[in-house]
């Protein structure tokens, strides 16, 4: 049987504030709260940001997002009050930006994304 659905989880400590900082993150509230330990994003078909309560191995996610505009993506966070870092030039065209959620989780944005280099 194929996949069908992927699911990337995040370890937070605090759920609300977590919860409200990636709504500013994705800009616009969770998709589904199945359990009040989870809150989660349904940011493409089949594909999902889970933020889960789990103290000991929250701050250890390294969450990858591809984005069409990076430049344009970094401003508009800026002004919902978020804090990515400085773009820099990776190889091949790809840009890079990052930013670390109230737990240290590393979010990072990538613009010049391709399938195929």
């Amino acid at each position: 049987m194929p996949i069908s659905h992927v699911l990337a989880v995040v370890p937070v400590t605090d759920i609300e504030a977590s919860r409200r900082w990636y709504t500013a993150l994705f800009d616009r509230s969770a998709d589904n709260n199945p359990m009040p330990s989870l809150v989660e994003w349904q940011v493409l078909p089949g594909a999902w940001v889970q933020v889960f309560a789990d103290e000991t191995a929250a701050g250890q996610a390294y969450l990858n997002l591809a984005v069409d505009d990076l430049d344009q993506h970094v401003d508009d966070l800026r002004r919902r009050g978020l804090h990515p870092g400085e773009i820099s030039a990776a190889d091949k065209g790809v840009r890079l930006s990052r930013l670390s959620d109230p737990d240290g989780n590393t979010i990072g944005l990538i613009g010049g994304f391709r399938v195929v280099y």
